[in-house]
């Protein structure tokens, strides 16, 4: 009392978003929903489209524009600024690939839907990719990795059988973690695997991957599941099911113990059941449908590594392949 009065701070009027930027947000929903619920893509997935919208959301408002009204030129500037990253590290070509995929399948929706007539995204160009061939194993380390579990503990008949699985059938981490017991059928040595869009395949189980899953379903899984009741095939030591963190953390302990760990990452025992199946002579088409590839192209990437089982082949036996 008696002293200075202290002026108080103006209040800041709270942000206002314009029209577009509120319109924008319910299309990125719209969009959201529609790809969760008709084409059924995973969380990551979901989230990916949404962070990469988000971007061009920020790129829209900062340069006045708006989404409905993009012209394929603003659109070119905006798939460069991308491309330009934060100006001293470029962005990688796979994931201007990734973010530019985002927005014409956004602005596919908004065509089908009538909101916009013309396409801004039509012609973009994006960057060349480098065709990064996947690291695989030769069949002695495989032999080497799958050897890796020692013992007969629960953790130990579990991991042996994970592994079996994932270089029997070329599961992706995702699919390993998701079987269920109703999901494999060792009698007729046959997996059910759920896919990207949670869609289902049938891929052959090999006698190693059903003796291993057997002996697991007969001791491991029972002394891991105590008295819990879960349906998931693969658990961790509490007796839930096994999550895709846990699963890179058995892969790659194992990885470690066979001097592999350089060599591995969460695909590399699928990259090798594709190569070894095309170096044997399997079809390309049975392949890709083990595989769960919508696309053969997708598949076709693995010829070119067993192509060089191929040159080794030729260059042993071809008189003429060496200089004596």
């Amino acid at each position: 009392a008696g002293g200075e009065r202290v002026p108080m701070p103006p209040v800041e009027a709270p942000v206002k978003q314009s029209a577009s930027q509120s319109r924008f947000e319910h299309l990125l929903l719209d969009f959201l929903a529609y790809l969760e619920l008709e084409r059924g893509l995973s969380r990551n997935t979901l989230g990916a489209y949404r962070t990469d919208l988000l971007q061009f959301s920020d790129y829209l408002r900062a340069h006045d524009l708006d989404a409905l009204t993009m012209t394929p030129a603003e659109m070119s500037v905006y798939a460069a600024v991308l491309a330009a990253g934060n100006g001293d590290t470029p962005l990688a070509a796979a994931t201007v690939h990734r973010k530019t995929a985002a927005l014409r399948s956004f602005y596919k929706h908004l065509r089908r839907e009538g909101l916009v007539t013309d396409d801004p995204t039509v012609g973009l160009v994006t960057p060349r990719r480098s065709k990064k061939l996947p690291n695989v194993l030769n069949q002695a380390e495989v032999a080497r990795l799958l050897d890796s579990p020692k013992g007969a503990s629960p953790q130990a008949t579990r991991d042996r059988a994970i592994l079996e699985v994932m270089y029997a059938c070329g599961l992706r981490a995702s699919e390993v973690v998701g079987l269920e017991m109703s999901d494999i059928d060792t009698h007729h040595g046959m997996l059910r695997a759920r896919g990207k869009g949670n869609k289902e395949r049938l891929v052959p189980l090999g006698r190693q991957a059903i003796y291993a899953i057997e002996s697991y379903q007969r001791s491991g899984r029972p002394a891991l599941l105590k008295e819990r009741s879960d349906k998931a095939l693969f658990l961790n030591f509490r007796g839930h099911a096994l999550t895709r963190q846990g699963l890179y953390k058995i892969v790659q302990g194992h990885a470690k113990a066979s001097g592999l760990e350089d060599r591995m990452s969460p695909h590399t025992l699928r990259h090798s059941f594709a190569t070894h199946l095309l170096a044997g002579g399997c079809d390309l088409r049975a392949v890709q449908e083990m595989l769960g590839h919508a696309d053969v192209a997708t598949t076709q990437m693995y010829t070119h590594l067993s192509g060089q089982q191929l040159k080794d082949v030729y260059y042993k036996t071809h008189p003429r392949a060496v200089i004596n």
